[in-house]
């Protein structure tokens, strides 16, 4: 069979329902597992059993520490200038938010589309209707529940606390990203054990839409999100980093917080006005010093890593 290219039409990916497993066959667009490695080709790590990237634990783990300046300050120089999304409402604003992003995308409510969807779903599985439980069933361990539901806020609320309880207990501590509503607030402000991060709440349920989409590339704000990419979030924003640069500028921000670290203590010797120090010490000696505190410290985080098993 001929290869589909990435640049397919939405009608080839309406065609490739037909290839693909029946538990993703309800959905409007959709990838085979073919389609999804081609997507993430760049991916290096494992892969879920539909393609999508899995990020490795110990890399999530990593990422708790991370800034949004230390992703900015490797990814806009490979290209990706669109990871970015800021201006958020978050539930836990002091907690951060990691994992691997699993997608689900919505489109307003059309009879025929509807109708169209929801019998094909029906057949499919055992008479279940389309709608977003349908994809909060598929979350794993380590997973972020990643929604574009257009922004809309009457009507739009995909979860209140009962279902973001358990998507806490399924994603092992993960949460929800949403462009667009969430209901019970005061509900969900008592689950501290997860995050979400939406833009507007609504005392209304989810209604008078339709999943088009679970697993496959969606827009947040600015951003395109692939599935399987690490999300990052925190005060500021969320970062959406495709797998293939998560090693290197987790890396690099190592070295930040060493930096950091140093002029932090250089500073604290109250001997140097700022900008002897900082960004980059002035005097060759203090150059060296720096250089050498760098490689010290390095050499320990890999070596308590190795201990650990990271």
């Amino acid at each position: 069979m001929k290869r589909t290219s990435i640049l397919q039409t939405a009608a080839c990916l309406w065609a490739a329902t037909l290839m693909v497993s029946p538990a993703a066959r309800a959905q409007v667009f959709t990838l085979t597992k073919e389609q999804l490695i081609e997507f993430t080709k760049a991916n290096p790590f494992e892969r879920f059993p539909n393609g999508r990237p899995k990020v490795p634990d110990t890399l999530i783990e990593r990422a708790k520490g991370m800034s949004m300046e230390e992703v900015w300050a490797v990814l806009p120089g490979k290209g990706y200038r669109n990871q970015y999304a800021g201006d958020w409402q978050i539930l836990h604003p002091g907690r951060k938010l990691v994992g691997r992003a699993f997608t689900i995308s919505f489109l307003p409510a059309r009879p025929d589309m509807d109708q169209a969807v929801n019998d094909k779903s029906a057949k499919e599985n055992n008479g279940r209707r389309m709608s977003h439980q349908f994809g909060i069933d598929q979350l794993q361990p380590g997973d972020v529940l990643v929604v574009d539901m257009f922004g809309r806020k009457d009507l739009g609320p995909i979860i209140g606390d009962n279902l973001f309880y358990y998507i806490m207990k399924t994603t092992k501590g993960g949460g929800i990203i949403v462009d667009g509503a969430l209901r019970d607030i005061e509900g969900l402000a008592e689950i501290d054990g997860a995050n979400a991060y939406y833009r507007s709440a609504h005392p209304s349920a989810i209604s008078g839409v339709t999943v088009s989409g679970i697993n496959v590339p969606i827009r947040i704000g600015d951003a395109t999100v692939m599935p399987g990419d690490l999300v990052m979030a925190d005060r500021e924003g969320v970062y959406f980093i495709p797998p293939q640069f998560a090693e290197e500028i987790l890396d690099k921000a190592d070295e930040t917080h060493i930096h950091d670290e140093w002029t932090k203590k250089k500073f604290d010797e109250g001997k140097y006005v700022s900008s002897e120090i900082y960004s980059s010490p002035r005097d060759p000696a203090l150059r060296k010093e720096y250089q050498d505190y760098l490689k010290l410290k390095l050499d320990e985080l890999k070596k308590s890593r190795a201990a650990a098993g990271k």
